[in-house]
């Protein structure tokens, strides 16, 4: 697994992660954290606000309309990996989004 972060003082921050077939991208922007998976040509997005406290939101990409609310980021996860295809445990988290959820 691949891990980086994009430099310092840009407006979006970022970091990237690779595992399984699966790429994963975490940012901050737009006044939320976005963990976006790829694989296959397909995307899944879970996104938080920056404040980290609301729940979580799964889209079909990061911009992408919101299929479902969850409060536990497992449950997100699961339904990401589901929209993906893939097993949840394929799926790279970057360390800079393992405290989403609430």
């Amino acid at each position: 697994m691949s891990d980086t972060t994009a430099e310092e003082g840009a407006e979006t921050r970022s970091t990237d992660a690779e595992a399984n077939g699966i790429v994963a991208r975490y940012e901050e922007a737009d006044g939320e954290r976005l963990l976006t998976f790829s694989a296959d040509g397909a995307e899944a997005t879970v996104a938080q606000n920056v404040e980290g406290y609301a729940m979580l939101k799964v889209r079909g990409g990061p911009s992408g309309d919101e299929l479902e609310r969850y409060y536990g980021f497992d449950m997100a996860l699961d339904h990401a990996a589901e929209l993906l295809g893939v097993a949840v445990n394929d799926l790279p988290v970057p360390g800079a989004a393992a405290d989403m959820g609430m």
